[in-house]
């Protein structure tokens, strides 16, 4: 089976390319939960947020929603960053990410 975030990084599955850099990707969600929604995962398989011990990537990951946001248009009227972590925590794909969703007023309910 395979991860399918390894396989989008690996460029086996097509996605639609936000940004990039040495240790992250940036792209369009397929499923969004809102007018802009960018997903961000780090280029190295790492499962979730408990298994991230590498500083680096995680401020890379961070720099990345930035760029998205901005790339997006929406890094001047806000926008909502979410990682999800294990099973209570929604977690579906076990490899890191984060969302970056915006692009209207969001709902402020967050559980």
């Amino acid at each position: 089976m395979g991860c399918i975030f390894c396989k989008i990084v690996n460029g086996e599955v097509p996605s639609s390319k936000v940004y990039e850099d040495d240790l992250v990707l940036a792209f369009d969600d397929i499923q969004p939960q809102a007018p802009v929604h960018v997903v961000v995962v780090p280029k190295k398989h790492i499962a979730s947020l408990n298994e991230l011990h590498d500083k680096d990537i995680w401020f890379a990951m961070l720099g990345a929603a930035q760029q998205a946001a901005k790339i997006k248009g929406i890094d001047q009227s806000g926008y909502r960053i979410v990682v999800n972590c294990g099973k209570d925590g929604t977690q579906i794909i076990w490899h890191l990410h984060l969302h970056v969703m915006g692009g209207r007023l969001l709902d402020s309910k967050m559980g």
